[in-house]
């Protein structure tokens, strides 16, 4: 079991905790709008850091954005073996081959 399977796990039974005694579980309370948002959050403060090139905080802040994203995914019934299946499915294509399939 990976950490982040861990994590998924641990997001997953705070779904049912009191909100006043987890920070997850308030996050879910709020809904999965505000998870999204909280997510967006910390991704623009993962790219300033990764824009300063400063290393400590582009790791703390790409940390907190690997369990917001876990959270939001969470809020909305997705599990972290559902975006494992979905990377395993285009595992071997090439991004431009992948994207154009999509039509993007």
């Amino acid at each position: 079991m990976t950490v982040l399977d861990k994590l998924a796990a641990t997001i997953e039974a705070r779904k049912s905790a009191d909100p006043d005694s987890s920070w997850t579980a308030k996050l879910l309370a709020k809904g999965p709008e505000k998870c999204a948002e909280k997510f967006g959050e910390e991704a623009v403060e993962c790219i300033i850091e990764a824009v300063k090139n400063n290393r400590e905080g582009l790791i703390g802040e790409g940390a907190d954005v690997l369990y917001h994203f876990l959270v939001m995914m969470a809020a909305r019934g997705v599990t972290l073996n559902d975006i494992e299946a979905e990377l395993m499915r285009r595992h071997g294509t090439s991004g431009i081959d992948e994207k154009a399939a999509r039509g993007a």
